[in-house]
């Protein structure tokens, strides 16, 4: 059904002419594919083998979406086989009306890559037209007088086909008088014509019936039959004449319609009726004929239409002017039609990109278009543009073809669709334009990693919180859509050990919500550091990072905790001693406190509880500093109990207590009378362990007495005087303790030892201190000098001198808080300092005076005793009244 590159010879076989593919985008094209086919063919026959003719596979035919496109679609592409095919039925009269050569512009369009080629069909002429005459029945009028040879024009048949499809012959039925002759015109067209075969007489035959048959060249030929009346009448010798045998005449297509456009004019040398001319239209188009008139009187040829440059360029008429004596002469009419600029470029895409992925290269075609003006010559020249603003530029191709091509990089996150307006604009005075606007969809791409809303965060969350709260959030955008767009959340990083982050925190996946797995302690936990990451689902995958400070911020949850003064072994409060005549603003202690919480919460602040003498202390609000407030008065208790509140500024506040037992005294003894009256509740198991410590007591006694008394004999045997030097009246025994006391209640434990010697009157000195003692152990007499022994009175001491047994004492005190100022002291008979309080069993005895002997190392304050033991035993010394007013007498128990 067709061929390649060349013409189609016989009806029936269609060759395709140039069997080349033809590129779209390339300058150098080879020539046009051609196709020959006749009309009126069948739906669905096959014009030729598009695909094989295009160099293409039959598997490149689907999968290139290879395709045609025309104004009016009467082709299509068979999918499987890749033939052209005809889809609808094709009139060769209808589409071409009246030109000779009827051609078809196609376009065969295939994708990956984009290319276009054009194809011409030629649609051939069959003869499915029969000859037509414009009237059934002609009549004629012919003098008589018209000599024989003379000729009688006739209206000619017309036949939409053309070629040898057209008229071609035609004949006459036979008769005597006339014979038929075809002349055949400049064109082409042939006009039949009756000769006069010899002179007619009006007396022997007044009219004449004859049939003219018009024929067509097809085959088999079709015809067309006309009859013919001929009356004679009397005699016109003398034919009408045109001034032209042939008129011209250019028109402008704008010509209004009504408008005169021509006048022919004809001339008769009868007179009478005989000149008497009238003007009609033979063998003209029906077409023209309703395009133009024709005044029969006056011979002038008006538009009754307006006129129209690309549908007919030339109007081609025969005008007769007929006189009354029935002869007449004929003219041709050719008017032409200027072309004017009155119609405005079109613009027809052809391929369209549906969508366009971003971060495309420059260079990619998008959309094919090309143009057409109807017009010609310079008004049909189109010229095309685009806007500057859009990254897109346009390249002329070939045959008004154009291509649409990126020329910038495209980012969808900026630019979701572009809207390209194409103006085509020919080349007219004046010019006349024409747009387009196409819409181009740009297709995300993965190409932005996901934004935190902030550089970093800091969270405060307050310690307590309960588990599986919501502590803080993080939030990020990613601009790109679908999947490249939804962000999930994780932890990636943390000062955290790595087993203990997940016991810690946690985070959403999809909320960027962090969770608290546990509650947080302040005292423990102050501050930790999170790394989160923000990642999206594209592929490949973006991901951003950002730090997350938790700040634990403090609650009041731990009360204050004193620390000065402490509770003794047996958790009775200690006491400190105060001088009698301390001065107001004496500092008499400390108390120390701290507060495992920070903030106001860790600010501690001191108040007076209970006192018993109201207004005699005074405390500190924040140094917890106690001072006399005033001079002790005569009427003031020697002790004094004060209970202090340690109060935090958290809310609500939490507090602690603490006990001050204080003695106002200048001397041990003297603080001994007013620390018994209110004993302490013993308890049944440190009786029991008292008992067990004084019967060891008293067996380690008994075995050094043993030992002394040897050791005496055998020096008084030895006769060595100066052994008993130490047992002369005042003169001390420098002896220390066999078993060191260890002693750590308090800050700066120290041990004395006391030596027992006679003189005048019994007391206590104070030899020597001993190292500082680092045990909370009680201290416990041992067999050496230094254990604690029962004096005699005055009477028994100088009855028996050669009893008296020197003995030593060891108290061991702590105390809590030192001065500078009394950074060395020595005992002296003079100077007595009360160290320990002890527990006298009546407040009327008299009690032994301690006479203090010591080194007091730097930092150590006096009258601040915490604890005092007996060396040896438990319970205090038990005065006891003489019989005497004048005699002291003292028992130890």
């Amino acid at each position: 059904m067709g061929g390649s590159c060349t013409q189609r010879r016989p009806a029936g076989r269609r060759q395709v002419l140039f069997p080349f593919l033809l590129p779209l985008f390339y300058p150098a094209l080879c020539e046009q594919i051609r196709y020959s086919i006749p009309e009126e063919l069948a739906k669905g026959s096959v014009v030729g083998n598009l695909a094989k003719d295009l160099g293409l596979s039959v598997l490149d035919v689907s999968a290139r979406k290879l395709r045609v496109s025309a104004e009016k679609l009467l082709f299509n592409v068979d999918a499987e086989s890749g033939d052209l095919l005809v889809k609808d039925r094709i009139d060769r009269e209808q589409i071409c009306k009246e030109r000779r050569r009827c051609e078809l512009q196609l376009e065969a369009v295939v994708e990956n890559p984009l290319n276009i080629f054009h194809i011409i069909v030629v649609v051939e002429d069959i003869n499915d037209h029969a000859p037509q005459f414009d009237k059934k029945e002609i009549h004629l009028e012919i003098f008589e007088s018209v000599s024989s040879g003379a000729r009688i024009s006739l209206d000619p048949a017309t036949d939409p086909d053309i070629n040898t499809n057209s008229v071609k012959d035609y004949q006459l039925s036979p008769n005597p008088y006339f014979s038929l002759m075809v002349r055949v015109n400049s064109d082409g067209g042939k006009y039949p014509e009756l000769s006069l075969e010899k002179p007619l007489d009006r007396e022997e035959q007044r009219s004449h019936s004859l049939i003219l048959t018009a024929l067509d060249g097809g085959g088999p030929p079709r015809s067309a039959t006309a009859h013919i009346e001929i009356s004679v009448k009397d005699t016109n010798d003398n034919p009408p004449v045109f001034s032209k045998d042939e008129y011209r005449i250019s028109v402008s297509e704008n010509l209004p319609p009504g408008s005169s456009v021509l006048l022919v004019t004809a001339t008769d040398q009868d007179e009478g009726a005989n000149a008497e001319i009238h003007y009609y239209f033979r063998s003209t188009a029906q077409s023209t004929r309703h395009m133009f008139s024709l005044d029969e009187k006056t011979g002038l040829i008006k538009n009754n239409q307006s006129l129209d440059f690309e549908d007919i360029e030339r109007y081609t008429m025969e005008v007769e002017a007929k006189d009354g004596g029935g002869l007449s002469t004929q003219c041709k009419v050719i008017i032409d039609i200027l072309d004017e600029n009155d119609n405005s470029p079109e613009i027809i895409i052809t391929s369209l990109s549906d969508e366009i992925l971003e971060g495309s290269l420059p260079g990619m075609v998008v959309a094919l278009f090309k143009t057409r003006d109807r017009d010609s010559g310079g008004n049909g020249e189109v010229t095309c543009h685009i806007g500057r603003d859009v990254p897109f530029k346009i390249y002329s191709s070939s045959n008004n073809y154009y291509k649409l091509v990126t020329d910038g990089a495209l980012d969808r996150e900026q630019t979701l669709e572009y809207s390209v307006t194409i103006t085509a604009t020919d080349r007219g005075k004046p010019p006349l334009s024409s747009s387009t606007t196409i819409t181009l969809h740009i297709t995300d791409i993965n190409d932005n990693a996901p934004i935190f809303h902030q550089a970093f965060y800091v969270v405060h969350v307050a310690e307590n919180n309960p588990p599986s709260a919501s502590i803080a959030q993080v939030s990020a955008s990613d601009p790109d859509l679908g999947p490249n767009g939804h962000v999930s959340y994780s932890i990636v990083a943390s000062d955290l050990e790595p087993r203990a982050l997940s016991s810690y925190v946690s985070v959403s996946a999809q909320s960027g919500v962090v969770f608290a797995q546990r509650a947080f302690d302040h005292e423990q936990l102050r501050a930790f550091e999170l790394t989160l990451q923000a990642r999206d689902h594209g592929s490949p995958a973006l991901s951003a990072n950002v730090s997350l400070r938790v700040l634990v911020g403090d609650r009041n949850d731990n009360a204050p905790r004193v620390l000065y003064p402490a509770l003794g072994p047996d958790g009775s409060a200690l006491f400190d001693t105060v001088p009698r005549a301390a001065q107001p603003g004496y500092l008499v202690t400390k108390v120390v406190a701290v507060d495992a919480d920070s903030g106001h919460n860790a600010w501690l602040s001191y108040h007076v509880l209970q006192a018993s003498e109201p207004g005699l202390f005074s405390v500190g609000l924040r140094t917890g500093e106690v001072r006399t407030a005033r001079v002790l008065g005569d009427r003031d208790a020697a002790r004094q109990r004060l209970l202090l509140a340690v109060r935090d500024g958290g809310e609500p506040p939490l507090s602690a207590t603490a006990t001050l037992l204080l003695v106002f005294a200048d001397s041990l003894q003297e603080a001994l009378p007013d620390l018994s009256d209110h004993p302490e509740p013993t308890d049944p198991q440190a009786e029991l362990r008292f008992y067990l410590v004084v019967a060891l007591a008293l067996i380690s006694v008994l075995f050094l007495l043993a030992v002394i008394l040897a050791v005496a004999l055998h020096l008084r045997c030895s006769s060595i005087p100066s052994v008993w030097r130490c047992f002369q009246p005042g003169v001390c025994v420098k002896s220390g303790p066999v078993v060191p006391p260890n002693y750590s209640e308090g800050t700066l434990p120290y041990s004395y030892n006391l030596c027992v010697a006679h003189t005048g009157k019994t007391e206590f000195n104070f030899l020597r201190c001993s190292d500082p003692l680092h045990s909370t152990q009680d201290i416990v007499c041992g067999d050496s000098p230094g254990a604690l022994i029962p004096l005699q009175s005055g009477n028994d001491l100088t009855s028996h001198p050669e009893t008296l047994t020197p003995r030593l004492f060891s108290i061991a005190y702590t105390v809590g808080a030192v001065t500078s100022e009394d950074s060395e002291r020595r005992c002296s008979p003079t100077r007595r300092e009360p160290q320990q309080a002890l527990n006298p069993d009546s407040q009327d005895s008299n009690y032994t005076k301690l006479h203090s002997s010591c080194k007091q190392a730097p930092g150590m304050q006096r009258n601040s005793v915490q604890n005092l033991r007996c060396a040896g035993c438990r319970d205090s010394l038990q005065p006891e009244k003489e019989k005497g007013p004048s005699q002291n007498t003292q028992r130890a128990q």
